[in-house]
């Protein structure tokens, strides 16, 4: 990559989400994305209009441990 297209991704804000957006990626209603919110499962942003957003980079963290720990098998005793 170019000295100058890598500095100007660097610089690039990291995309914000909807909470309809983040529901469709984990399948739940976007209620359930606002109430992980305020439980602190998830960190957001609220614009200045009051509406959260959510880092896209988070969102896809927390999708990957999620789906990682649904994945591994559960051993009997």
């Amino acid at each position: 990559m170019s000295g100058s297209i890598q500095q100007a991704e660097e610089r690039s804000p990291e995309r914000l989400l909807t909470p309809g957006e983040v529901a469709t990626m984990f399948r739940v209603d976007p209620k359930t994305v606002t109430r992980w919110a305020t439980a602190g499962r998830i960190g957001s942003i609220r614009t200045p209009g009051g509406h959260r957003r959510f880092r896209e980079s988070e969102v896809k963290s927390l999708l990957a441990t999620l789906t990682r720990e649904a994945s591994t098998p559960v051993t009997a005793s």
